[in-house]
């Protein structure tokens, strides 16, 4: 299904990367030059809530009046809603400095799940980790006293995470991969690795779980045919071309797309074309019946209905 009228919604920065919408409508969002913003639902107000001095990726809520962030140089952090100053929770995990802190959940008892993208390359570098399959990205859960384990590792590229409704696993996207891997929590399952969804037609970044129940997924870009011919030359070749401008690099497509996936990972809903003004979808939520898009590129945020 096409994508119907979409919103486009000015903001005052660059790379509104992910999104995420408190009960008032307002969405939450940061922006590469470290700024944390507010945006009123119809675009009319923003306010800058604070400033992570890195940059920040993913977004959640963080009980009732804190926000959880992932920023890719700063690590774990956490903001009051009311604005305020940044807290750190944490920028290393079992031995290892935090690369590319990304994405994240945060579980109904406030355990959080959240991915290292990469241990070589940082958010500057995202293109290199994709060309080499580097599988060093991680999926790490902390809990509510502070400790941090490792749920998975050697992902290709680890990015979002979500968690279904009942909460019975973690779901991660592996962009690198093109597909969401699961990791089962609890039931005879419990530990065991499985794949969500695979061979998906785009590369999945961020994912998020919807007031609607189903697990929504972006795809920032169809697949590229140049970077999988990139991918099978040898090394120097390869560090050959990531030593090439971006503009000369394996390059993203305009067209996107989302999936809403039930828990079992059939596709219930799916949107998918370019959108005027608005490309490298990476952000997606779902809040009573609109979605609601970040972008690595874009200078705004974006909305449909479902």
């Amino acid at each position: 299904m096409r994508f119907g009228e979409v919103t486009v919604i000015p903001v005052n920065g660059h790379g509104p990367e992910d999104v995420v919408v408190d009960a008032e409508g307002r969405v939450y969002t940061g922006v590469d030059d470290g700024r944390i913003l507010r945006v009123a639902p119809d675009g009319s107000r923003i306010d800058v809530l604070g400033d992570t001095g890195g940059r920040p990726l993913g977004l959640e809520l963080h009980g009732d009046d804190e926000l959880l962030i992932c920023d890719a140089k700063a690590g774990l952090l956490i903001l009051p809603i009311g604005g305020g100053e940044v807290t750190t929770l944490a920028t290393s995990a079992l031995g290892l400095d935090f690369v590319f802190c990304n994405n994240a959940a945060v579980a109904k008892d406030g355990t959080i799940y959240f991915t290292d993208s990469s241990r070589r390359f940082g958010i500057e570098k995202w293109r290199d980790d994709l060309i080499e399959q580097t599988a060093g990205g991680r999926l790490l859960r902390r809990t509510t006293d502070g400790k941090i384990d490792l749920v998975a590792d050697g992902l290709q590229f680890a990015n979002g995470v979500a968690l279904p409704p009942d909460e019975s696993y973690v779901a991660v996207a592996e962009t690198g991969a093109c597909r969401v891997t699961r990791v089962w929590l609890t039931g005879e399952r419990a530990g065991e690795t499985d794949v969500l969804i695979d061979d998906l037609p785009g590369f999945p970044d961020n994912i998020s779980t919807g007031t609607d129940g189903l697990i929504w997924v972006t795809q920032a870009s169809p697949k590229v045919p140049a970077l999988d011919l990139v991918r099978k030359l040898p090394a120097p070749l390869r560090a050959g071309v990531r030593a090439l401008p971006p503009a000369l690099q394996p390059a993203p497509g305009r067209e996107v797309g989302v999936l809403g996936l039930a828990a079992d990972g059939t596709v219930e809903r799916e949107l998918r074309g370019e959108i005027p003004g608005f490309h490298l979808l990476v952000g997606v939520r779902e809040h009573h019946g609109k979605l609601y898009f970040g972008s690595l590129e874009e200078p705004a945020i974006a909305m449909t209905a479902v």
